[in-house]
């Protein structure tokens, strides 16, 4: 798979953009929407797919109306940073159905987690006995989030390539 900004033209960014609104839109529409026949819109999408550009289709659940209207953000410092550590601590969040995000980051902590659960005291379990457990954590704080004012996924940013 190609990292970089790939070499995309019009076509390709409007499929993606609106596939990211609408991944279960027909070929026919998707077609139409573009300004191209059915054929080369449905190469294009096979392409983009084998590319690794896209990289699956799903269902966007509604976190609320499931039940998990808790956000925490947490600020994680390791107690070793080298490779090995790095990728145990990445490995082990990986297992945590709780923690919906996750991203090293260049500052005074070293990952920043997106933890999503029903409630407070549920939140106060999952960092007690899953977070705080996970190898090499040396402390963690915690913000909880009091309202989401802008959710999306890459398909916002999408315009603003090329």
């Amino acid at each position: 798979m190609q990292k970089g900004n790939p070499d995309l033209d019009r076509f390709d960014r409007s499929i993606l953009a609106i596939l990211a609104e609408d991944g279960r839109i027909s070929v026919a529409d998707l077609a139409r929407r573009i300004g191209l026949s059915k054929s080369p819109t449905q190469s294009r999408v096979k392409r983009l797919e084998a590319e690794g550009i896209i990289t699956g289709y799903r269902a966007l659940l509604d976190p609320i109306r499931l039940g998990l209207d808790h956000v925490a953000f947490v600020e994680v410092r390791l107690t070793d940073t080298r490779e090995k550590a790095l990728a145990e601590f990445n490995a082990a969040v990986r297992k945590v159905a709780e923690i919906e995000q996750a991203h090293m980051i260049a500052s005074n902590f070293d990952y920043l987690l997106k933890i999503r659960t029903g409630s407070m005291s549920e939140y106060r379990a999952v960092l007690a006995e899953k977070i705080s457990s996970l190898p090499h954590v040396a402390n963690t704080s915690t913000f909880v989030a009091m309202e989401a004012v802008k959710e999306t996924g890459v398909s916002g940013a999408i315009d603003g390539m090329g």
